[in-house]
């Protein structure tokens, strides 16, 4: 047990992520994975590692019966660890099709959104600053792992080989050392102590999610058949292929920080407001510079600038950044190249560089040209 809650610490530490005092939501499925996060969460708390803790349970309405015996499970599980707990009930499958979006994307969306929310209320009632509060995940180095994979089947920039994020803004994943395996051992280590457990109808530590069975789904099909595979050739492939994707995150890191001073020092917002600030919605010019940058450097920095543009649900293309650069021409705009992007965006390259706008903002200033 002690292994497990070290790791965490560990991890937690190595990564700065959450103070002693921070205000900690931990989201909480019913899952093996995420009622450790409960237990040691407690733990935590109790060791003065964090702050006042409190649990979110999104049921996601997709499993009937089931999806109600997992919000059971948890507000048990809350009650046996002295936990506030915030349970959030959406119709997802509803939610999906009046959006005509994948259900697992929507899903993710409306968790989080909920987590956001019950982390700006948990901070107001405990009288804590929302900056310092933090999402606490229950990601292994499993779903790290399938992830890899994942991107490594249907292609990923090389920055997508690192998997997951330590942190990504409030949301942390303090697990991410930790396998599977490890915290299903930790349940029954519990268990076998006399420490606080908590059972289901059927007397398992656990909520088992039969989906996760189906290979017809992505994450499924890797995680049954593809991680298996690879783990008869090393068995030690937890810990490798976790400390490669740690290496390409360092890697990955320094890359983008050089990316970011590229795109600071030759690439420019098109529009500012005098009262808000600059609109990136308008677009964007890469200065005649930008051209002279070496090309990973460039890819970097046009991915980042049209996730700045687009907003943070934005899927950028491959397709579309290339097409951005293609505005350069032996390091020098291309003057007279036009392209039409992802999301109806225009691209257009003349002396004073590459201008990428909304579609209807370029024929405005071509109908003003010619008028």
């Amino acid at each position: 047990m002690t292994d497990v809650l070290e790791k965490a610490r560990a991890t937690i530490a190595a990564h700065d992520l959450a103070a002693p005092d921070a205000a900690v939501l931990l989201m909480v499925s019913g899952g093996s994975d995420s009622t450790a996060l409960a237990y040691l969460g407690a733990a935590l708390r109790e060791a003065g590692d964090v702050g006042p803790v409190a649990m979110l349970h999104v049921n996601h309405q997709l499993r009937g019966e089931d999806a109600d015996g997992d919000e059971r499970f948890v507000a048990a599980l809350a009650e046996a660890l002295d936990i506030p707990l915030f349970i959030c009930s959406i119709d997802i499958a509803a939610e999906a099709e009046r959006s005509r979006e994948n259900v697992e994307a929507v899903a993710r969306r409306e968790r989080y959104l909920a987590a956001n929310e019950a982390l700006r209320s948990m901070c107001q009632h405990e009288g804590r600053p929302l900056s310092e509060a933090r999402i606490f995940t229950a990601h292994t180095a499993d779903d790290r792992i399938e992830n890899f994979y994942m991107r490594s089947i249907v292609g990923t920039g090389p920055g997508g080989f690192r998997s997951m994020l330590y942190r990504n803004g409030p949301v942390v994943r303090p697990l991410l050392d930790v396998t599977r395996d490890e915290l299903r051992d930790y349940l029954a280590a519990r268990e076998a102590a006399g420490e606080t457990v908590v059972r289901d109808e059927s007397g398992a530590l656990w909520r088992e999610d039969a989906t996760n069975a189906h290979t017809d789904r992505f994450r499924a099909y890797v995680r049954h058949k593809i991680v298996p595979a690879a783990k008869e050739w090393n068995s030690a492939l937890p810990e490798v292929l976790t400390r490669s994707m740690n290496l390409i995150a360092d890697e990955d890191d320094m890359l983008c920080g050089m990316a970011e001073k590229l795109a600071e020092e030759s690439a420019e917002w098109v529009a500012e407001d005098d009262t808000f600030g600059i609109d990136r919605s308008e677009g964007f010019r890469l200065l005649p510079a930008f051209g002279k940058a070496e090309r990973p450097l460039q890819r970097r920095a046009v991915l980042r600038l049209l996730e700045a543009m687009l907003g943070p649900d934005a899927r950028v293309e491959a397709a579309s950044v290339e097409a951005v650069l293609a505005g350069f021409a032996n390091g020098a705009p291309n003057s007279g190249y036009v392209a039409n992007i992802q999301y109806d965006l225009a691209v257009s390259a003349n002396k004073r560089g590459v201008l990428v706008e909304p579609m209807a903002y370029f024929r405005a200033r071509r109908k003003r040209t010619s008028d």
